[in-house]
């Protein structure tokens, strides 16, 4: 029994030098960062803007993946099943806890045990943007045709059950409306099809809806937190102007597969707070529409995302919402 505890003993004592040793030479190669949306769009705008800072603190190119696909699960499964070495990343959000199973039925990895959170990156409202030739100038304007209208106003999103999605549906619950959710394959062909006329509305993300908007395409009625947004303060919030307790913001986060050696995961995290509170960096992401928003610990991110996936899993359940 000694002999094998002290097997064990070695064992235990081998695998931890060698995880030291991985994170002292980590990264020695390129590291790549999956996006579940196409290139162009908020998630996309995120990843690489703070990924081209993160590469030079980290001393290797950070390869940006785009999967768009199935409400980012593609993305995500992708890197479920990866190596723990830190060589594969995802940039996820709140539908990894629990709402990417209710919406899609044969998602096989669980948020809480397949993903390692490193640290949350970013933090914004979503802009409620209207075609140009819409007539409704507010937002009580928009609510009133859509309920002499049930279901003929049109909404697009960036796919079925992801953010932009969840907030038309908290919109149309908290507003007494019906309207029709028309999903896209990520934020760019979403913004364009109401640019185009082929929907009337979105919710969209800012580094999407801005270009838009001052193309002269696209109008903001609102911001979609619960108070004016300090990035956007001459935009009233859907809650000012009369949809009480309307309040959704969305954030992007950077996670790693489930066995992310300790070491590698706070390498990760120091150089992600050391990006995000670059000048550059931030003065980069205000631009796009974003705010700069590095957590304190690994265990202050993983207890607040899985906060956060709570609250997003119980809207999408009262949603109703199934894609397969």
């Amino acid at each position: 029994m000694k002999h094998e505890l002290r097997a064990l003993s070695f064992a235990a004592a081998a695998l931890l030098a060698s995880a030291g040793a991985l994170a002292d030479t980590y990264p020695a190669r390129p590291i790549t960062l999956v996006v579940g949306f196409p290139a162009g769009g908020g998630a996309d705008t995120v990843a690489r803007i703070v990924g081209d800072k993160m590469s030079k603190l980290l001393g290797q190119p950070i390869v940006i993946d785009n999967k768009p696909g199935a409400g980012t699960t593609i993305a995500s499964d992708q890197v479920a099943r990866a190596a723990p070495d830190g060589y594969t990343l995802l940039l996820g959000s709140a539908n990894l806890y629990g709402s990417d199973k209710v919406l899609y039925k044969g998602v096989k990895y669980d948020g809480a045990r397949s993903f390692v959170p490193i640290s949350r990156w970013s933090s914004a409202p979503m802009l409620l943007a209207v075609n140009k030739d819409v007539s409704a100038k507010t937002v009580q304007a928009l609510i009133a045709e859509a309920k002499q209208n049930p279901g003929k106003l049109a909404y697009s999103s960036s796919g079925a059950g992801v953010v932009t999605h969840l907030a038309g549906l908290s919109f149309e619950k908290a507003a007494g409306v019906q309207m029709l959710h028309v999903p896209y394959k990520g934020g760019a062909p979403s913004i364009q099809a109401v640019a185009a006329g082929d929907v009337q509305l979105t919710f969209g993300t800012p580094p999407s809806v801005l270009p838009m908007v001052q193309g002269q395409k696209l109008r903001v009625l609102a911001v979609t937190s619960g108070q004016r947004s300090p990035l956007f303060p001459d935009v009233p919030s859907v809650a000012e102007a009369g949809v009480k307790g309307y309040d959704y913001t969305f954030w992007f986060g950077l996670f790693g597969p489930a066995g992310l050696p300790p070491e590698i995961a706070q390498k990760l995290f120091d150089a992600s707070v050391a990006a995000l509170n670059d000048p550059e960096v931030k003065a980069r992401m205000e631009k796009s529409g974003n705010e700069s928003a590095p957590s304190k610990s690994l265990a202050e991110f993983r207890a607040w995302a899985l906060a956060e996936g709570a609250k997003s899993k119980e809207l999408t359940e009262r949603s109703g919402a199934s894609i397969e």
